[in-house]
């Protein structure tokens, strides 16, 4: 709940704060104040953020008989540490990671995260639970808002900027959205202004209702945790079209990097074009 004050500030600094009002990312002078002392004095992000990393890679064999998928490198750093820079750029240092396939090795290598300048928990599924089963085995270190992302893809976004989006906005669920040149290969997000009515599973480019595409980064309520059903399900096919049908899933659009390193032409890709995160 938001509640309305009167200010009296310095006509220089009034001068600062309207600067930054762009009216898209900040909307006005009371959002350009809002960001400004969330910044400065916290809860401008979640503290916790979950790192689905139980996947057996297998459009990455031979590489993931020997090497989980997580822990392939780029640029000499794991796909898992390169989601430690972007959680540290933004403060969030708690992290839990849910494993599976040569979950031992990822534990071995990760440890309790501290020599990254992280605390991870872990979360280990016995058998496969998909993207949304991990979620379950963590409720009980989700009981405020979170970040959930994949463990194979590279990102780097604004963390804060969405943050702030998804609570504006009072979302259940809100998915970072990546703008490609072509979504045929992808699961396409169909929007009404900020609100995502629905994906579309790799639609011809010509009938794409969009050009963005899920990056594998969420931002989720706990509520969300009752919609998961038991065992193994997925995010993106039992818990957000019942969101969207309720109208409590909103999509992000970003504009920053983004690498998916499922194949071995796409983890060349990422090697050769990505920019580390400082």
């Amino acid at each position: 709940m938001k509640e309305r004050v009167t200010l009296t500030l310095d006509s220089n600094l009034l001068r600062e704060i309207d600067r930054k009002v762009d009216g898209y990312k900040i909307k006005n002078r009371s959002h350009a104040i809002e960001m400004l002392l969330m910044q400065n004095i916290g809860g401008n992000v979640p503290t916790t953020a979950m790192i689905l990393a139980g996947g057996i890679g297998t459009r990455l064999q031979p590489i993931t008989f020997e090497v989980p998928k997580p822990l392939l490198t780029v640029h000499d750093k794991t796909l898992l540490e390169h989601l430690f820079d972007l959680f540290k750029k933004y403060g969030i240092k708690n992290v839990i990671i849910s494993i599976g396939y040569k979950g031992d090795k990822i534990k071995s290598a990760i440890g309790n995260g501290r020599r990254f300048g992280v605390n991870v928990t872990y979360v280990e599924e016995a058998k496969p639970l998909g993207t949304a089963g991990p979620l379950k085995l963590a409720k009980p270190f989700l009981n405020d808002t979170f970040i959930v992302s994949n463990a194979d893809e590279l990102k780097e976004l604004d963390l804060m900027d969405m943050y702030m989006f998804h609570k504006e906005n009072k979302a259940a669920a809100t998915i970072a959205l990546y703008s490609v040149q072509d979504p045929s290969a992808y699961g396409v997000a169909k929007l009404q202004g900020n609100r995502i009515l629905e994906f579309v599973e790799k639609p011809k480019k010509e009938q794409a209702p969009s050009n963005l595409i899920n990056s594998g980064l969420y931002i989720l309520e706990p509520e969300i945790l009752d919609y998961i059903p038991e065992g193994f399900a997925m995010l993106e096919k039992d818990v957000f079209p019942r969101l969207a049908r309720e109208g409590k899933l909103y999509g992000y659009p970003f504009s920053g990097q983004w690498h998916n390193t499922g194949t071995l032409e796409l983890y060349e890709k990422a090697i050769k074009e990505w920019k580390d995160i400082e």
